[in-house]
Formats: C-alpha cells, structure tokens, sequence
C-alpha cells in the first residue's frame, strides 16, 4: 500500500456516517458524516452530547505523543507501540508522525486492520500459528516489498506449523526468539538452551528468518526494579549468544525488543548496554498505554514517576456520566456501568462535577462498584450531588477504555469537540 492509497483510507473514515452505532453522539447528528460533524466543532456539554460519553483530551494527547517521542530518542530507542491498546488507526498515523517505527499488535485480525489503513511495520508480539492467517500476511509481503513484519516464536512445533503453512512463499517470514519472563510466566521459552533449539528449528526452513530476540518484562513474577533489570539482561544476553553461533547471518540487523507500559526505564537502561555485535540493532520498545495514559494503574507504575527528570505522562480520558438517581444522602447513581467503564484493574475515579456550566472537584463522592449500565457512588456529607449532574470520571487501564467506545471524540480544554477518534475491535 502507497503512502497516498494510505492516506485515502484515513480520510475516509471521516465520511462515515454518524448513526446509533455510535453511543454519546449527539442524536440530531444522525445522517451527518463524521467529518461534517467534526467541522461543526460541538461543545462537549452544551453540544447535544448524551450521556455516558467518553472523550478524550486533544492537548493531553498530543503530550503524550511528544513525551514519548522525546524519550525514545533521547535513549537511542527504535519505538512500535503496542496499537492493542487503542486499535485505532488515526492514532497509529499519529504515533508513526511523531516516530514510532511501527506498531505492535497481538493478533490477526489487528494486523489486518493496521494494514487497511497504510502501517507499513509490524510486530506482532505472539506466536503465529493458524494457518488461514500465516497465508495472509505471506500474501501481503510478497505483494508489498515494503511491508515489514516480525512475529514471536517460542516452539519447534510452532515452527513446524508456520513452515507448513508458508510453503510457497516468495518471502521468508522475519521472527524473534520470545525469552519467557520467569517459571510461571506468560508464554515464552523458558530456558536459553529451548530458545536455541527453536533458533535450530528456525534455521532449518526456508520461509522463515531468525530476526532477533523479544519478550516482555512485564510479566516477571513478583516484578521489581531488580528482578526485570536480571530478566532483561537475560534477553540481551540470548542475542549476543545467538550473534556469536552465526544465527543472524540473513538479515541486516538484529533486533532486540522489550517494553510494556510499567518498566521502560529498566528497557532503556539495559538496552544501553547491549554490547557491540556483529550487526547493527534495533533496540524496539514497545510501551502503548502511554498514548492516553490513565487516572489508576499505570499512573501508579509509570517508570516517569521514578524518574521524574524525563517528564510526566497525563491522563487523557474523561468519562462524563450523569446523575440518575439520589436514593438517599450516602448513595448515589450515575448512567454508566461495565459497558462504558475499563473494570478490570481498578473502579473508576469520581473527578469532577458539572452543574448550570459551573465545574467543580468531586469532593466526598467515590465510586465503590459497577453493575451493567450503573456506577454506584458513595456520598460523605460535603458531597454537593443533585439528581441531573455531570461527574466526570477518571479511569483506569486504557486497554478496556477503548475497546467500550468505537468513535471517541476528541476535545479541547473548553470542551469544543475538534475530531472523533475511530476504534476497531
């Protein structure tokens, strides 16, 4: 796909027309596009916006990716972020503007995705194994010289399974050796001389390509500044063993890859002491949550708060929900549930109240549980919450924000709605 048919795909999600499928929209908005309805420029509150509505805050966004952007470079770091986070296109455009080498994904039908909309760079950070799919992605390497993907593998078997299925191809498959975290871990192999043989297996197909080494320190049991520090010398130690047998002799260089969201401080320190090795390498970190950032879990573990010099991400969600029933002074309920609101790792955060255009803190007001379409809140005598109020919520984990809401709008400080982000899940 050519940077211009890529481009196209983009701008034609702005010709979607705006309907029922998409929750919060503003309901006389019905039949407009949604760039017709971005060029009207709606005030978030004052717009017609209905309640539950997600958004998403255009100046925290865009620091984010600067933020990001800056580190990467400043440590010397080749950047795909994890897209599984948003899956949404507009975003992966934006991350690649401002340097991302690529995108990481995790299954199929995301690449599929990613490759509709122009990504011409691709880590999938899984073992690919079905066959239907490993028949796709050869399709699209070989009918795009400039496409560009590497997969994990952590099994004989699984490259049994994937020479299989590759038979015929013109290009061979790049993929990365995925080192477990520790026993009990994530998938991986657990052990170098395991990783080696599946190096073996590699080495002995013609359609795949030993690319390098990856895994993910997230997983590290009982993680801890030290313990990751040890797993990911671990990993750098495998891609020195492997350059030193000569396993890297078909490609030009040898990546290396590591980074969820909560450690990419100990990626980057340790990566800058991958030793010099027969080929360059790309050092790939592949932290996502960071492109919204979140008010709860990875606020609390973000490696920016252990090292506060490199900057601070910021939350850049908001969920506004509104106040449907007040059954008595301790107890409140507002109109958004498990359907709107990521769950999984903590309960949403009361942040803000709306009244007659006046906003003020939440004080008093706490979230203590979800049912489908309800948020329970708890109210301590300062609470100021009347029946028809707005509260805006902070969540938490942005992987289960996006995936609740297919056309997120995007909105500045004042509340006028600039963009509507499209997600695909």
């Amino acid at each position: 796909m050519t940077a211009d048919t890529a481009a196209e795909s983009l701008a034609r999600l702005a010709d979607e027309r705006v309907d029922h499928r998409f929750k919060g929209l503003p309901p006389d908005a019905d039949g407009l596009t949604v760039g017709e309805l971005a060029a009207q420029r709606r005030h978030l509150f004052t717009g017609g916006f209905a309640t539950p509505v997600l958004a998403l805050s255009a100046e925290r966004l865009e620091h984010n990716l600067r933020l990001m952007e800056t580190y990467a470079d400043r440590h010397g770091l080749a950047f795909a972020p994890h897209g599984k986070t948003s899956m949404a296109p507009q975003l992966f455009q934006r991350q690649i503007a401002h340097g991302a080498w690529g995108i990481t994904l995790a299954v199929p039908h995301q690449v599929r995705v990613a490759r509709a909309f122009g990504t011409r760079r691709v880590f999938l950070a899984n073992e690919l194994v079905d066959a239907a799919a490993l028949r796709w992605v050869s399709a699209e390497l070989d009918a795009d010289p400039g496409f560009r993907f590497v997969c994990y593998v952590d099994s004989v078997r699984g490259v049994e399974l994937m020479d299989a299925a590759l038979r015929g191809a013109r290009r061979p498959l790049d993929v990365v050796v995925e080192l477990a975290a520790g026993e009990g871990a994530r998938t991986g192999v657990r052990t170098e001389a395991e990783g080696a043989a599946v190096a073996d297996a590699v080495a002995g197909t013609r359609t795949l390509r030993l690319a390098g080494v990856a895994g993910y320190e997230g997983e590290v049991p009982k993680a801890d500044p030290e313990r990751v520090t040890a797993w990911l010398r671990r990993l750098v130690a495998l891609a020195a063993g492997f350059d030193k047998a000569g396993r890297f002799k078909d490609v030009d260089e040898i990546v290396v890859s590591a980074g969820g969201s909560a450690w990419f401080d100990a990626v980057a320190d340790v990566f800058a002491e991958i030793p010099g090795l027969s080929l360059p390498v790309l050092k790939l970190l592949r932290s996502g949550a960071y492109v919204s950032h979140d008010d709860g879990h990875y606020r609390k573990l973000t490696p920016f708060n252990r090292v506060p010099e490199e900057g601070a991400l910021e939350p850049a969600f908001r969920l506004w929900t509104q106040v449907v029933s007040r059954p008595s002074a301790e107890q409140a309920f507002v109109n958004a549930g498990k359907r709107d609101a990521a769950y999984d790792l903590d309960l949403p955060f009361a942040q803000v109240i709306r009244r007659d255009g006046a906003e003020r803190p939440a004080t008093g007001v706490s979230v203590t549980a979800l049912s489908d379409q309800h948020a329970w809140l708890s109210t301590t005598p300062e609470a100021d919450l009347e029946v028809g109020d707005w509260v805006g919520l902070g969540l938490s984990h942005p992987c289960t924000s996006f995936d609740k809401w297919p056309l997120i709008p995007v909105a500045e400080a004042d509340g006028t709605v600039v963009d509507y982000v499209r997600t695909f899940f």
